[in-house]
């Protein structure tokens, strides 16, 4: 079993976005069982105007459409890190994670609890994701080869209790789509990720978008897999490009009983 997150330097386009996105699955190595996973905005990186022109309804649109075409074509299961779905009624948008297999099929969703409404001391200055968003309500779980997939995206990642739900809930494997700004990521991405690995004994799979973008925001990249001991596998500083890792599948079995931290909590 192998573990991918693709890195990005997505830009306003779909159409430019989509030819990096396919010469990077393209380069992905054949005839093995692989789960590769976008980041968030892999298909839009732009301005509100533009997440809401670009916006299709769950199952449906052209980007889901050539995303079933890339998993069924490469014979992987392919995460859609994070792209703008419709909410029938409403003037907002969620940002949504999309899960396909092999065959192409649409096994589940996962729409962004946490929304990113801060201030950063960066060329961007003030992000305000609720003018754009709506929040999602529910954490997700869903069964894959690789284990049960625990899903999130970005700012999510500042919230362990989301990832306790996911591991309780029996999550294995723990996806984190991001754009994590320069600023941000700098001082917190690695700790935050590699804690959420060993606190909940799980893979972590983060992919990143990772440089300068046509908007002038800069994201910080360094996209990565970590293992359930907290060990980076692999990891890309920038640009576009593919991390790799191999999964043991025994590992996360072999930590829960030798080390059964969540039958020890006492909290819950």
């Amino acid at each position: 079993m192998w573990l991918a997150a693709i890195q990005l330097v997505s830009g306003r386009q779909w159409q430019d976005n989509r030819e990096e996105i396919a010469a990077q699955l393209a380069a992905l190595p054949a005839g093995r069982p692989l789960l590769a996973l976008l980041p968030e905005n892999f298909a839009l990186f732009g301005e509100r105007q533009g997440y809401l022109d670009g916006a299709e309804a769950i199952g449906d649109g052209p980007i889901q459409a050539q995303l079933a075409e890339w998993a069924r074509e490469h014979g992987i299961w392919l995460v859609a890190g994070a792209m703008p779905t419709t909410i029938p009624g409403s003037d907002h948008i969620h940002t949504s994670s999309l899960v396909f297999d092999p065959a192409g099929e649409l096994r589940g969703h996962y729409h962004k609890i946490h929304l990113f409404d801060v201030d950063v001391a960066d060329n961007h200055g003030r992000y305000r994701e609720s003018e754009t968003f709506s929040p999602g309500a529910s954490p997700v779980v869903l069964g894959s080869p690789f284990g049960p997939l625990g899903l999130s995206i970005c700012y999510d990642l500042r919230f362990p209790e989301l990832y306790r739900q996911l591991a309780r809930a029996g999550a294995r494997v723990l996806l984190v789509p991001a754009a994590f700004t320069a600023v941000t990521g700098e001082a917190h991405w690695e700790p935050l990720l590699r804690a959420r690995a060993i606190e909940n004994q799980c893979y972590v799979v983060a992919a990143n978008q990772g440089g300068t973008h046509e908007t002038g925001r800069q994201t910080w990249g360094h996209s990565m897999v970590i293992d359930p001991w907290g060990r980076v596998l692999a990891c890309r500083d920038s640009g576009c490009g593919t991390v790799l890792a191999q999964m043991d599948e025994q590992l996360v079995a072999e930590l829960k009983r030798t080390m059964p931290v969540m039958e020890h909590a006492r909290l819950l």
